[in-house]
């Protein structure tokens, strides 16, 4: 789960954690969605022979509740294709594209006999675009594993925040939303209540209240 630096605009500055990735292994971003959530637990990585790359980049996932399946993108099973791909850990590599709904870790695996026909898998990450809306990752719609403009934010109580749907739909009232992204707090613009740190080049995200 990522945690992102906030900090409240006051005479005393406090800071919080805003957590803004919980859907790292494709779990508690979907709401709404009608599918169950997804387990916790990495995905499965049983290569299943529609690409030389295990969820490669543009291949599809069925959901599922304790593991992922790869299928063709034009099966009826289809649920959500990869828009980008990473080997190794997902706290060491590139972050996935603004735009990610869910992100899949994907455990390594050799095969299980040199006759199994099953090919070895690396350990990385495949960041998930839902093929049907709701997305989550979207500005404003209350999940994904990244904060990005547009998104609102919520006191979950103990000194943090949590990312909710502007519109209201995800359970939460949202209380700011994340309106610009500047590299210092020093050119947010007036009006700013919260600092939320994005990462990227432009690391700071400046907050209103809604």
């Amino acid at each position: 789960m990522r945690a992102s630096a906030v900090c409240r605009r006051s005479a005393g500055t406090v800071c919080a954690l805003l957590l803004a990735g919980a859907a790292l292994s494709g779990c508690d971003r979907w709401s709404g969605s009608g599918a169950a959530a997804p387990d916790p637990a990495a995905a499965s990585t049983r290569p299943s022979g529609y690409g030389s790359v295990f969820l490669g980049r543009g291949e599809c996932s069925s959901f599922g509740t304790t593991s992922f399946t790869e299928v063709p993108c034009g099966s009826e099973r289809a649920a959500a294709q990869v828009i980008a791909r990473y080997d190794g850990n997902v706290e060491d590599g590139p972050s996935c594209p603004a735009t990610t709904d869910f992100v899949l870790h994907i455990s390594e695996t050799e095969p299980s006999s040199e006759r199994s026909g099953d090919a070895a898998v690396p350990q990385g990450y495949a960041c998930m675009r839902k093929l049907e809306p709701p997305h989550p990752g979207d500005p404003g719609g209350g999940g994904g594993p990244r904060t990005v403009v547009g998104d609102c934010v919520y006191g979950s109580g103990r000194g943090q925040v949590r990312e909710t749907a502007c519109d209201g739909t995800g359970g939460k009232r949202p209380e700011y939303r994340v309106t610009s992204a500047v590299t210092a707090r020093s050119k947010c613009p007036s009006g700013t209540e919260l600092y939320v740190d994005l990462g990227g080049t432009r690391p700071v995200g400046c907050a209103r209240p809604v």
